[in-house]
């Protein structure tokens, strides 16, 4: 049986089991305003997507900062009160909702963090999967972040280091997981035609989510890794939601996501 059986079925085993929701294998820190040190509440926090320190234009020329080039902004929104005069000539307020664009401290130079060092652990790198990227011929560049990407645009893999993660494990299981995303690129596999882009949480997005996840659970598979699978079948039910729950199209993935994994290894 070959790795993609085994790993597919695996999968849809934990799936049939019911899951618990995905669980973020790295230690991060809630979005906050830099200025403020105040959290974002309500829906801000799934706007911005992730944790950390942001700033809006303003507060960023205040303290003479740079906007890195490329980097883009999210939105915040939040309600004022707006006065108005009723028929009777009477005045009153009502919530008007606004927004504001704030840009995140890691793209952003010449302002340091105030969040203190986050919780590290002595993570060491585990060997057969150094081996695995190292093999990776025409691997992306892989740069320090605070969140997990893989960016088309710049051809770049975006990761945390290793000892802001829960365990080894599950570093290299989300460093497959985008590295199996950097396979669509045009010049690699070319699974988005001129990589172009699709809505978050549209079908499209969650087929090359459960591309990457269950990709990354046969590379983690083929170094021996067995405790991520768990957590990979609760982040692949979550975005099967999308897709109505049809464990069908795991099966679908797993065959790109073979291609995938033939391509890091070189096979």
């Amino acid at each position: 049986m070959q790795v993609s059986e085994i790993v597919t079925n695996r999968i849809i085993d934990q799936l049939e089991k019911g899951t618990i929701p995905w669980q973020k294998p790295w230690i991060d820190s809630p979005p906050i305003n830099y200025v403020s040190r105040k959290p974002y509440r309500g829906i801000n926090p799934l706007l911005l997507g992730r944790g950390g320190e942001w700033l809006t234009w303003n507060q960023i020329q205040e303290r003479e900062g740079k906007v890195k080039k490329g980097a883009k902004s999210e939105i915040v929104v939040f309600f004022t009160k707006l006065p108005v005069n009723t028929e009777e000539g009477e005045e009153k307020t009502i919530p008007f909702l606004r927004y504001y664009k704030v840009f995140h401290l890691s793209d952003i130079e010449g302002i340091e963090t105030k969040i203190p060092e986050l919780i590290t652990k002595e993570n060491t790198p585990i060997q057969e999967c150094e081996n695995v990227m190292n093999n990776y011929t025409d691997c992306p560049e892989i740069v320090e972040s605070d969140h997990a990407w893989y960016r088309p645009s710049t051809d770049q893999i975006g990761i945390p280091d290793i000892s802001h993660f829960i365990g080894s494990e599950e570093y290299y299981s989300t460093l497959f997981h985008e590295s199996i995303h950097s396979t669509l690129h045009e010049n690699r596999l070319n699974r988005i035609n001129d990589n172009k882009k699709v809505a978050f949480k549209s079908v499209e997005y969650s087929k090359e989510e459960l591309i990457a996840e269950v990709g990354s659970a046969m590379l983690c598979c083929y170094c021996g890794i067995d405790k991520t699978i768990e957590n990979s079948a609760n982040y692949i039910q979550s975005w099967l939601k999308v897709l109505k729950n049809d464990k069908n199209f795991v099966i679908q993935a797993s065959s790109k996501a073979q291609k995938a994994y033939d391509y890091i290894l070189g096979i």
